[in-house]
């Protein structure tokens, strides 16, 4: 009985453990430029961002930018739609992070969130 008892226990607890692996697709939505920039200036400020965290960003039209960032056999396709006021991230694409029904690695949210934690950063830095 305690055998059947344990490993009930440890079967509950993997299952768990498996489940935090993969979150919900955080977009980054319409995120004020807080500063007066220039468009120019938010661009310079998402690319260099992008950049420096290792993706390769690419604009694909005024406007918007394409990032695409791969570790190992993980790819992870993003845009960046900005203006002088506001800015978004998006999901597009990805291949080896799970993603089903909008949901994804839990690496994709982190390494959107340091993204987007840059760009804020190098904003403020333009600004002065």
């Amino acid at each position: 009985m305690k055998l059947l008892k344990g490993l009930t226990i440890a079967v509950m607890l993997l299952a768990v453990s498996g489940c935090g692996r993969v979150q919900p697709i955080h977009n980054v939505e319409n995120t004020p430029v807080a500063y007066n920039l220039q468009i120019s200036q938010v661009k310079q400020a998402i690319m260099e961002s992008g950049m420096n965290r290792g993706w390769i960003m690419t604009e694909t039209k005024p406007g918007t930018i394409r990032g695409e960032y791969s570790t190992r056999s993980h790819v992870a396709v993003i845009d960046v739609e900005y203006s002088n006021k506001t800015y978004s991230i998006n999901y597009v694409s990805s291949e080896n992070l799970n993603y089903n029904d909008g949901e994804i690695h839990r690496n994709y949210n982190r390494w959107v969130n340091n993204l987007d934690v840059d760009i804020k950063k190098k904003l403020a830095m333009l600004a002065l």
